[in-house]
């Protein structure tokens, strides 16, 4: 058997292999878009891969008995949008000040770092619970979108990334061209950076769309509710039996992630893998 025939077998079972992964992905979220169309006696009745016509219907069952879309929509794009703001910002400058600067406890610092990112958070939520409430903050955004600033994954990413984009001699030339700290981070840092902020950005977004934890802890107000909060109210009296409904209140949740990711696509990928790669 000569290489062109070895060659051409591996690639087939490649594909197979990457074919069975594609329908494995797939074949979930396919399911959850037909039974949004299906009513509950045909879903009780089996898993079918064909929709139904129930769609309108599910709608208007799921609209009209209080689960308010549109403002589940807006809370959680409000919070997104400025979790993912601040945690880019301030997680580029951070890991940018270790990447360029020599400082005591420079390792120390990063090293205290690495160790938050295996913390998860249910460890600390108890304490941060009791200081939120301490301050009169529950019931608000600022305990959702303010610990951004401080995001310990986002900067061991962008560390890693700017360890294999910048040079330092880039930002030494900057300097002797009279250029200050914070106009190099924001004029010739960011511009080389994009791809990895983009992608960061996109992880930030998609984290905190899908964070039910910390607002569950933190809200009990409905009207300051996040669409994961909203999806969970299914559960209730009101649409436990309403399994087509409650299916296309899943499906409307997960509809920004995807848009998300099939605009921004490219860059997760260019963004993960120069980040990969150090010179």
């Amino acid at each position: 058997m000569n290489y062109t025939v070895k060659t051409k077998i591996t690639r087939f079972f490649v594909y197979i292999i990457l074919i069975i992964l594609l329908i494995i992905c797939i074949l979930p979220l396919w399911l959850l878009i037909v039974n949004s169309t299906r009513t509950t006696a045909q879903i009780q009745q089996g898993i079918s891969l064909i929709p139904g016509n129930n769609l309108m219907a599910n709608w208007k069952n799921l609209t009209n008995r209080g689960f308010s879309i549109s403002r589940g929509f807006f809370n959680s794009a409000f919070i997104s949008v400025c979790v993912t703001i601040l945690t880019v910002y301030f997680s580029m400058l951070f890991a940018y000040a270790i990447h360029v600067y020599d400082f005591s406890y420079k390792k120390f610092l990063y090293a205290f770092v690495v160790m938050l990112v295996m913390l998860p958070t249910q460890v600390s939520i108890i304490g941060f619970y009791r200081y939120m409430s301490a301050i009169k903050l529950t019931n608000s955004y600022i305990p959702l979108i303010l610990p951004a600033i401080a995001a310990p994954g986002s900067i061991f990413f962008a560390k890693q990334y700017l360890d294999a984009v910048i040079v330092r001699d880039l930002i030494d030339a900057a300097r002797i061209d009279g250029c200050g700290e914070i106009t190099i981070f924001h004029k010739i840092m960011m511009p080389i950076a994009k791809p990895g902020a983009v992608t960061m950005g996109i992880f930030a977004f998609v984290a905190s769309w899908n964070n039910f934890f910390t607002p569950f802890i933190m809200l009990s107000k409905m009207k300051l509710y996040t669409l994961p909060m909203l999806v969970q109210t299914l559960r209730g009296d009101t649409y436990r039996t309403e399994y087509g409904s409650i299916y296309l209140g899943l499906a409307v949740s997960i509809v920004p992630i995807i848009i998300v990711y099939a605009i921004f696509s490219k860059y997760i990928v260019n963004g993960i893998s120069m980040g990969a790669v150090k010179e």
